[in-house]
C-alpha cells in the first residue's frame, strides 16, 4: 500500500529477511478494511500473520521478524 509507510518499512524487512509473502492492498478509509478486521480483529494496517501469529504493531512486526528469520536469512546468505 502506497499510502501506507508502516507498510512500507514491513515490505522492505520481508524482502532483506528473503520471505516470500502475499500482499493483499486494503482501502486507505479503515471501515472499509474488512479483511483486516477478519485477520486481527481491528483496522489498523500493517498486519502480519505468520502461521497462527497475528501482528499489528508495526515496531511488534520488524522485532518478530528478526527474531523469527534474520538468522535462517543469514545462513543461506552464506552457504
Amino acid at each position: 500500500m502506497k499510502w501506507c509507510p508502516e507498510c512500507t518499512l514491513v515490505r522492505e524487512k520481508l524482502d532483506e529477511l528473503g520471505i516470500v509473502y502475499d500482499e493483499v492492498e486494503v482501502p486507505d478509509f479503515r471501515p472499509f478494511r474488512k479483511q483486516v478486521f477478519e485477520v486481527s480483529g481491528q483496522y489498523y494496517v500493517p498486519v502480519l500473520k505468520d502461521r497462527d501469529k497475528v501482528l499489528t504493531e508495526t515496531r511488534e512486526i520488524l522485532e518478530y521478524l528478526d527474531r523469527q528469520y534474520s538468522n535462517s536469512a543469514e545462513r543461506s546468505r552464506t552457504e
